[in-house]
């Protein structure tokens, strides 16, 4: 069932057979140190994997997040890129629609991040389309060198685009956790970045909320990366390193990789 991936508080591993790719997963969702409530969440489910992280508190926060991914859910698998770019936007308005209705008892506006692949064909080869709304980040690790693929809807990050802020000073600015794209949270209506890149073997991705990278800079995680011998690992020593660093947000991690089918074995969509 596709309520079943959307993860929360939990650790989750699988493989998906996706055509002629198997992908390989890993979720750590964690509270963190300093949050009471967890409004984090994750989808993992075949060619689709997101991490939404939610805002609003308690009651609004972890609604929106679920809600977000429970429509993203919908999202085709195998299409062209423009298709799968087409059917992700309208699945983010209707969560826009879906999020938009939920009522919160302190009155403050539902809202959440997102940020994801789907897995697209493009001239019959398999194709990566990612996608992000808010300051959750999508990374590629390829060839011993992690490159962050989204670009965040931020405050600072505008202000580094602009020559204003260095990279280290938008770390620790207080204006950091200001987002300028979201799903709900008052906006008008949600806009999203795509971009493309080759299925490749071998190359790892990386989905995670801001409790993740707002710990730990882009060598650290990179460093986690080249050691780990498997996602698995890989996504709990990312989430160790966040908490041994404060952990001051709810943490979600997502590591998944793909690898050419054998066809002399029976790989099947399987969960531990």
């Amino acid at each position: 069932m596709e309520e079943s991936r959307i993860l929360r508080d939990e650790s989750l591993t699988g493989r998906d057979e996706v055509g002629g790719l198997v992908v390989d997963w890993a979720v750590v969702c964690h509270v963190g140190r300093v949050r009471e409530a967890n409004e984090d969440a994750a989808m993992a489910l075949p060619g689709r994997y997101v991490v939404a992280d939610g805002m609003g508190g308690h009651d609004s926060g972890e609604l929106a997040s679920e809600a977000a991914l429970l429509t993203l859910a919908q999202a085709p698998v195998g299409e062209s890129f423009d298709d799968t770019r087409r059917d992700i936007g309208a699945l983010l308005e209707k969560a826009q629609d879906r999020i938009g209705e939920l009522g919160s008892e302190t009155g403050r506006r539902a809202g959440t991040t997102a940020t994801g692949v789907v897995l697209a064909a493009v001239d019959g080869e398999p194709k990566w389309v990612a996608f992000n709304i808010g300051d959750s980040r999508t990374y590629l690790y390829s060839a011993g060198e992690l490159t962050q693929v989204s670009v965040d809807h931020s405050q600072v990050q505008e202000m580094v685009a602009a020559g204003y802020l260095t990279p280290a000073q938008a770390r620790v600015d207080p204006r950091r956790n200001v987002i300028t794209r979201a799903l709900g949270a008052g906006m008008t209506a949600p806009v999203a970045d795509y971009f493309g890149f080759p299925a490749t073997p071998g190359d790892v991705l990386l989905l995670c909320s801001d409790g993740l990278d707002g710990e730990l800079n882009d060598d650290e995680i990179a460093v986690i990366l080249e050691a780990a011998p498997n996602n698995e690992v890989a996504a709990e020593a990312l989430v160790q390193a966040a908490l041994e660093s404060g952990a001051h947000d709810n943490v979600t991690v997502t590591v998944l990789s793909v690898t050419e089918k054998d066809s002399s074995a029976e790989v099947g969509s399987s969960e531990e």
